[in-house]
């Protein structure tokens, strides 16, 4: 599933094309693809309306095209975006195209089909869509002291805390690991007993591997691409994921791999000890 570096790399390059366009259609190829409204619906509600602003919201883009109204999008497991010339081949899991005024067409492509679109129309439902998201990771105020309140709120385990997208939003399996690496943390340490200085650490470890992640344009094992049809670079990047029985960078003993919560979860067993670690 693309997470936060993946979604705001394509953000980043979306903009660039569609700031101050206007909708002129929808096709809808797979109905299953819009949430809300009908599919039925979404050409009407869309139609003439002028993207004003693309935001992100953890792992959600946001079409903000005034008074209040927006087009919301989750990629999910396969979902893609494509920035396309009018006209251009389609892919063959296109589920819907959006076409605008200027000289390009936004292809949504899902392989497995769990990808949403959402139209609202103001803030109140703009707001029940993303009411389960926590606070961003990579905003001012997502502060030590922030983070330290919500870890000991909390009794829980620290891999499942992290993925949970209502303690903090934009994390996945990929960039959990990794955090939790930086920060010298076993997965499942419980998330009270942490110290004042294990709290700062994992705070500087998630917006490390967060900023790492956008700045080589996000990680790609299996589907994930940008706008353009191109991989991540992150991949070769990485500490602990996906690189079981390789040399901890830090300490040089073999990382491991278990599972905790049903996720595959790799860390460094010298490293990330199950005790405190200061």
């Amino acid at each position: 599933m693309p997470e936060l570096p993946e979604v705001e790399t394509i953000r980043a390059d979306l903009e660039r094309h569609v700031l101050g366009q206007r909708f002129t259609g929808v096709e809808v190829i797979w109905p299953g693809s819009v949430d809300r409204p009908p599919a039925s619906e979404l050409d009407g509600a869309l139609r003439g309306r002028v993207i004003q602003v693309l935001d992100r919201r953890g792992k959600y883009l946001v079409f903000r095209l005034g008074g209040g109204a927006a087009l919301v999008v989750h990629l999910r497991m396969t979902g893609r975006l494509r920035w396309r010339r009018p006209g251009s081949p389609r892919d063959p899991h296109v589920r819907a195209i959006l076409f605008l005024d200027g000289d390009g067409e936004i292809h949504f492509d899902d392989q497995r089909k769990f990808g949403r679109l959402y139209f609202v129309a103001d803030e109140v439902g703009l707001l029940e869509v993303l009411a389960k998201l926590g606070p961003e990771p990579l905003v001012e105020e997502f502060t030590r002291e922030g983070l330290q309140g919500q870890l000991r709120r909390r009794r829980t385990r620290l891999k499942p805390l992290l993925l949970d997208q209502g303690f903090l939003a934009g994390l996945g399996n990929i960039y959990v690991d990794e955090a939790l690496w930086r920060a010298r943390l076993h997965p499942l340490r419980r998330s009270n007993e942490l110290t004042r200085r294990e709290m700062g650490r994992l705070h500087e470890g998630i917006v490390a591997a967060l900023r790492q992640g956008i700045a080589n344009r996000g990680t790609t094992f299996s589907s994930y691409q940008d706008l353009a049809g191109s991989a991540g670079l992150n991949g070769e990047q990485l500490f602990v994921f996906r690189r079981e029985g390789r040399p901890c960078a830090r300490c040089g003993t073999s990382i491991q791999k278990t599972r905790v919560a049903g996720r595959g979860t790799h860390f460094c067993p010298r490293c990330q000890r199950p005790e405190q670690s200061d």
